[in-house]
């Protein structure tokens, strides 16, 4: 990290001590942890609370900062419908991760053991415990829902009773979803496709006694003392306006991007040090804003029609790339690699870069050889990206990720790859086209430009910064008197 001491406390503000509770996803606990660093540097006490197992995968926190972030661990149930160690989104198959819900939900009692015992004074939460709330509110502790999504896709769920009634969700083959809710723009073009909503509906496979996730949205917005949303004014204005007709007297605060943390991907791994060393000196052989990056996230599987065809887009755009393939959650092989057309591999040697497991992907987007990132829309990685001012290449996939896509379309900030809207369906041409228009057709030399100029939002320290300061003066003039201890 740049900055080796903590930020001074605001005028006026006395040090806070702050909850944060997490859903059981790595795509979660990052935001939830760069907000925790950031209010630490500001000399606020954080408690971060998970399942031991995830809490040991967390990157390491700062030295200078450790005395104020204290991970705890809540312990996780057995769960004999879960594999071993099994404790997030990233350890199962899509298909199988509402199996968690029920697991997460009987971490109750120990969040109230700690709640009661250290009266923090607010607890931060995610969209999955919907029980917080009310448990929060018993022990007046103040509680506000961390928003890891964009404003726009809140906005398109809209107010908490419609979540709640889950009316909208209701119908076969999700067509509601696929239209523009009522209360949105006619012409804002935000809905899902068919295909993202029978990716979703994959979850429902496997049957599991648990609180639909429309409800956990609802109770969670709807009882919450407050919505902190992960976004800005300069960005969503539209859509945070939105949403504070639709949330009506309850405080909407953006708290900025939370951009990536300069340590962050950093390790002491000898392995890990080493595997970007490598990784390093093929990037440092390639010119300037060339290479197109992909990757997918932690949680997003690819079928094997689908790994050809972006191969083949890949080998036809005839540009560099460095492709970051995962082990599909739950497997115990690397079948990606496999997946790949025969002699993929030895055709684009030199030109393209496949790496198969983890990567560095603050480090890679930030090497100066990268000029586009061709992403899932996984909200994590579409801030990475613009931060470092990449253009965007669109492939979405599951989750909240197509209405990522609307966005940044309707913003002019990106290229998405065509496809059938029934079934999801593309070919390696229409790859190939998407990636060439991003990184070099002429045509596309105002969406580089624009994304260029999101590192001035995405990636401004101290624009975001900024939305952070005003978040904890919130904090601190709304917290309430703690009880006399019993």
């Amino acid at each position: 990290m740049a900055e080796t001491e903590t930020k001074t406390k605001s005028e006026g503000t006395t040090s806070l001590h702050v909850a944060m509770f997490p859903w059981l996803a790595v795509g979660h606990f990052i935001p939830f942890l760069r907000l925790a660093d950031l209010l630490a540097q500001r000399g606020h006490k954080i408690s971060f609370l998970s399942t031991p197992h995830n809490l040991s995968r967390l990157p390491k926190i700062s030295p200078h900062l450790s005395s104020l972030i204290t991970l705890v661990p809540l312990p996780f149930p057995e769960t004999p419908s879960l594999p071993p160690l099994a404790q997030s989104s990233s350890d199962v198959p899509n298909r199988h991760q509402q199996l968690l819900k029920p697991a997460f939900d009987a971490l109750l009692p120990a969040l109230r053991s700690f709640l009661e015992s250290s009266r923090p004074d607010w607890v931060l939460y995610d969209y999955a415990s919907h029980w917080l709330p009310a448990l929060a509110a018993e022990l007046r502790v103040p509680h506000a829902f961390l928003s890891l999504f964009a404003a726009v896709v809140l906005s398109f769920f809209g107010p908490p009773p419609e979540l709640v009634s889950g009316r909208r969700f209701q119908s076969d083959g999700g067509g509601d979803l696929t239209a523009v809710p009522p209360w949105a723009p006619a012409g804002s073009g935000l809905a899902f496709r068919p295909h993202e909503v029978a990716r979703n509906a994959e979850r429902s496979e496997v049957s599991v006694e648990t609180t639909p996730d429309t409800v956990r949205f609802g109770v969670s917005i709807g009882e919450s003392d407050a919505v902190v949303v992960r976004t800005c004014e300069e960005f969503e204005p539209e859509w945070l306006g939105l949403l504070r007709e639709l949330y009506g007297d309850k405080p909407v605060l953006p708290v900025g991007f939370l951009p990536p943390m300069d340590e962050e991907d950093e390790s002491d791994d000898v392995e890990s040090t080493e595997r970007w060393r490598f990784m390093k000196s093929w990037l440092d052989g390639q010119e300037t804003n060339s290479v197109v990056y992909v990757a997918f996230g932690t949680e997003v599987t690819l079928t094997r029609a689908e790994l050809v065809e972006l191969a083949r887009g890949l080998e036809l755009s005839g540009l560099p790339f460095f492709w970051v393939l995962r082990r599909s959650p739950g497997s115990d092989r690397d079948d990606g690699l496999e997946s790949l057309p025969c002699g993929f591999l030895e055709r684009v040697r030199g030109r393209g870069f496949v790496h198969s497991g983890w990567a560095p992907q603050v480090k890679i987007l930030r090497h100066e050889s990268i000029g586009g990132f061709f992403t899932h829309c996984g909200y994590n990685s579409m801030i990475e990206g613009l931060s470092c001012g990449r253009i965007l290449v669109l492939f979405p996939v599951m989750n909240e990720q197509g209405l990522n896509a609307r966005l940044l379309l309707a913003k002019g900030v990106a290229i998405e790859v065509p496809r059938d809207k029934m079934d999801g369906s593309f070919t390696g041409e229409s790859v190939a086209g998407s990636v060439r228009l991003a990184m070099v057709d002429e045509a596309g030399k105002p969406v580089r430009a624009a994304a260029r100029e999101m590192k001035g939002v995405f990636g401004n320290r101290e624009k975001n910064d900024g939305y952070v300061d005003e978040f904890v003066r919130y904090l601190a003039e709304h917290r309430k008197p703690k009880p006399a201890m019993k």
